[in-house]
């Protein structure tokens, strides 16, 4: 029975590590990224915080940045889906319409498969 119960506890601790590997990887709280607000632009990048993704947006904030990051792209919807997936994990926007990547680190490292930009 207490086989059971560690076998339990081990498959427990492996499935936490592997849906919040972010957590673990940046070493929780507490490390912002030294990049300030963003800049000019249009105000909607962010930089220092103390969440895992490195940037100081709420997840309620994400869907507002990601509306004016996109605004101006013929590609809207997949630019608004990515930028909310991408926003949600590391909660950063860059400023500006295109580009400016260097102020989200985060954003701005996260790759596809092929190794091509994951966020817009």
């Amino acid at each position: 029975m207490a086989a059971k119960a560690v076998s339990f506890l081990v498959l427990a601790l492996l499935l936490l590590a592997v849906a919040f590997p972010m957590e673990v990887a940046a070493g929780g709280k507490g490390k912002g990224n030294g990049y300030g607000n963003g800049g000019g632009g249009n105000g909607n990048g962010n930089g220092n915080g103390g969440a895992s993704g490195g940037g100081n947006l709420k997840p309620w904030e994400c869907s507002s940045k990601c509306a004016s990051r996109c605004s101006q792209t013929q590609y809207h919807k997949a630019c608004i889906t990515f930028c909310n997936k991408c926003c949600a994990k590391c909660l950063c926007v860059p400023p500006g319409f295109y580009g400016n990547k260097g102020a989200c680190p985060c954003y701005n490292n996260w790759k596809t498969k092929e190794g091509g930009p994951k966020c817009p």
